[in-house]
């Protein structure tokens, strides 16, 4: 396996990354009909559209707005989120949603916690909710992927609820494995997924284990 250390890469690599992946997925975005804004995402609970408009809440509100929001949601981030996806996907037009990724393909903002690579992980996941879900052929560049795939540590795993124990994580299309015991064979984009606490559509993994991963019939 290569230096994870050059893989993640310095800030302005990272930084270009994320420039490049909110453009993308903002074009992406452009192309989707009306059903497809309304589909379920890989995202428990949230269309298409809820996934999108996350995606630029960093953006769009101000700390002091957020904080307020944290409040009226009791102090539970995840019901905030929530909340504030469900409602600003109603309020705005499929067309501002795309808009305000690719207008703040530069901006700076990252997650709490994380950085930068935290920023991209949320960018390319989020887009990968969105084209798994609608069954659409896309492909993260290997670069973006090399970062992420490279950070993932336990302290991650459990943040995001992935329950990756007794499993390896095997890329069929890349030099790449993560953990031990079981083996999961699939795309490094998928088992990406997997990092971050999703289920993903029957047929995408192989192996012994892979049934844990899937999606039942009510998330599909």
């Amino acid at each position: 396996m290569e230096d994870a250390t050059a893989n993640r890469g310095n800030s302005g690599d990272v930084r270009g990354a994320i420039a490049a992946e909110r453009r993308e997925l903002a074009d992406l975005f452009d192309t989707l009909r009306t059903a497809q804004w309304n589909a379920p995402s890989l995202c428990t609970g949230w269309r298409v559209r809820d996934v999108a408009a996350h995606m630029s809440m960093g953006f769009r509100l101000s700390w002091p707005t957020m904080c307020g929001e944290l409040v009226k949601a009791r102090g539970s981030l995840h019901r905030m989120t929530d909340q504030v996806a469900r409602r600003d996907s109603a309020a705005h037009s499929t067309t501002e949603l795309a808009a305000f990724l690719r207008d703040h393909a530069h901006h700076p903002w990252t997650p709490p916690v994380g950085g930068l690579t935290a920023a991209l992980g949320h960018d390319v996941v989020h887009g990968l909710d969105v084209t798994v879900a609608l069954g659409l052929d896309r492909s993260v560049p290997e670069a973006r992927l090399r970062i992420l795939l490279d950070d993932i540590r336990p302290r991650s795993l459990k943040f995001f609820g992935a329950e990756l124990d007794d499993v390896r994580l095997c890329a069929e299309d890349l030099d790449w494995s993560y953990g031990s015991g079981s083996p999961v064979f699939g795309a490094a984009q998928d088992l990406l997924l997997l990092a971050y606490g999703r289920r993903l559509p029957a047929g995408r993994l192989r192996g012994e284990a892979s049934s844990r991963f899937a999606q039942t019939t009510a998330e599909a």
